[in-house]
């Protein structure tokens, strides 16, 4: 995806009650139930063998190759406690926003040379339920990166750059680079 999308996943990923299943063979009978008892879609969603499959289901083999293991791994934690990934989302949403935490380059509309001047910035911000709620939809809608860093970025130019809308002015925040950003619920 991208990185707000990335960083929202990661973040719902960490709201869940229990750890995903230890052994391969576990992870696999997991995806294995998911998929309604077929190991042929997990082999496609794997990109193994059905008998690869059946072979994990059955506890002959143990230890995955790093690659698959991440593939796996991965899989399940996207499919893993999805009631209650979905309770978290719609508890930002609502009630609590979310915590943006990036280090970004932000532009502004200022004069080249101004204090203004786009720079690197590290910020940990709360944002509103507002603004949760508009990311999380257009997350779910399938929306672009794109519109996922606009989304965030008007939320830190409401929340941090504007305080809330305390301070008044036509200021224009977009992320023109991204080192890193973490959502937290």
């Amino acid at each position: 995806m991208g990185i707000v999308g990335d960083s929202l996943d990661r973040a719902a990923a960490k709201t869940g009650t229990r750890p995903i299943p230890k052994s391969a063979g576990a992870q696999i009978r997991y995806l294995v139930k998911q998929h309604k008892g077929s190991t042929k879609a997990v082999a496609t969603l794997l990109a193994i063998s059905q008998r690869t499959v059946e072979r994990y289901v059955k506890d002959q083999i143990k230890t995955p190759r790093p690659e698959l293991a991440e593939r796996l791994a991965a899989e399940v934690t996207r499919r893993w406690q999805p009631l209650v990934k979905k309770r978290a989302r719609e508890q930002a949403a609502k009630r609590t926003g979310l915590v943006i935490e990036t280090r970004a380059r932000f532009g502004f509309t200022a004069a080249p040379g101004t204090t203004d001047d786009g720079r690197m910035r590290r910020i940990t911000q709360h944002v509103p339920p507002e603004y949760a709620s508009r990311l999380l939809a257009a997350q779910e809608s399938g929306a672009a990166e794109a519109a996922l860093q606009r989304i965030a970025a008007e939320a830190l130019q409401e929340a941090y750059f504007k305080d809330s809308g305390r301070r008044a002015g036509d200021l224009v925040v977009e992320f023109t680079d991204i080192d890193y950003l973490d959502v937290g619920y």
